[in-house]
Formats: structure tokens, sequence, C-alpha cells
């Protein structure tokens, strides 16, 4: 299983640190002939939107909590997940892209997922008063879902290059942590950010 990413950017702590050791690498092509800057700063784009998109995906984990709230639906929906990884499988393919690393990249967008999901559980059981008041409609949210989804499954098709690229495992981590200051994830969505991703690199 592929955990690099997870291990170095288990807090922002790490993933500040992992930042700034890797920015000279991504200073450098400057430096060096314009193709070769070409394609660094391409890759940079190319993991920069997967890490986006990502967080834009794992930012929906909330509604679906909020859905799931007081009710009887499990956070674990294996038939739901199934149909997902069963589509994206079918979107990669009439794309030209691996089916393959793009459902094991959606497994662990799915299980990220699942982590806020729970952890929101968590948070509103031992605070009830920061539970949600409303419960969004999931056949809604999943349509939101699915939104992202499609645009995530064109992003890997189109990054190929760069999710196989030695230079794979810094840039998604400086990518992650842009995106995460960015979008000021706390905690617990930061979490998911770095589970999200780790099979985005096709290098070990």
């Amino acid at each position: 299983m592929r955990t690099p990413l997870r291990h170095t950017l288990t807090a922002t702590v790490a993933a500040t640190a992992l930042a700034l050791s890797a920015a000279p690498a991504l200073a450098a092509p400057a430096a060096a002939d314009r193709s070769t800057a070409a394609v660094s700063a391409g890759h940079h784009a190319q993991l920069r939107s997967l890490a986006s998109l990502s967080a834009e995906r794992l930012a929906t984990a909330d509604l679906v909590a909020a859905s799931k709230w007081g009710t009887d639906k499990p956070i674990d929906d294996p038939a739901r997940e199934q149909v997902v990884l069963d589509t994206v499988r079918a979107q990669a393919a009439a794309l030209g892209a691996d089916p393959e690393a793009t459902v094991r990249i959606f497994r662990d967008q799915i299980e990220a997922n699942k982590l806020v999901q729970r952890g929101l559980h968590r948070l509103w059981t031992e605070d009830p008063a920061k539970a949600p008041a409303e419960r969004p409609d999931l056949d809604q949210v999943r349509k939101e879902i699915n939104r992202v989804t499609t645009e995530l499954v064109r992003a890997i098709a189109a990054s190929a290059d760069a999710r196989a690229a030695s230079t794979c495992w810094g840039v998604l981590a400086v990518s992650a942590l842009q995106v995460k200051v960015e979008k000021r994830l706390d905690r617990l969505h930061t979490r998911g950010l770095v589970r999200a991703v780790p099979s985005v690199c096709e290098t070990e």
C-alpha cells in the first residue's frame, strides 16, 4: 500500500516541514532550460488540481454526515461505494485513462469521506449543540458528489505523467498544503485530505 504522503502529512506541522524542504526543488527548474521548467510547472498544476478537487469532494462529507445524523443510515454503504467505483472505472476507460489506478484513487477518496463523517458524528455526539439543525436531502447531495467525481476522474486522466514522475510525492505534498491553507481546512478535514490522496502517485 502506498503510504508515504499519509506519513508525511499526518499533521499540519509535518506538511509544513515537507513543503519547506521541497520548495527549493520546485524553484530549481526556473534556472534550467525552458522545457524542463514547463514540465515541472505542468506537473504542479495537475497535482494541485487533483488536491483541490479532492478537498472539494471531501467537503461534501459534511452534508452527507448531516443527512445521516439522527437516522439509521450507516456511514459505511458498500453498495453505494461499489456504484461509485464502477462508475469511475467506466469513466476512466472512456477517457483512455487507467481504470485500475482511477479506482485505487477513489477508494481512498471514499475512505477519506467516511473519516470526516465519523469525526463529525463523534463531535456532534459529544456536543449536541454543534449538531446540524437541518437534514440535507441525500439525493441532492449525491448530485454534487457526482459532479465533483466526474471532474476528478478527468483530472486523474490528464495527470498520468505527473503522477508517474519521481517528483510526484514532493509536489503533491506541497499542493496539498497549499489547498489546506487556501481552503482553511480544520484538523479533521486536513486529515481527510491526507487520507484522500495517498494513491495519487504511481511511484513508491
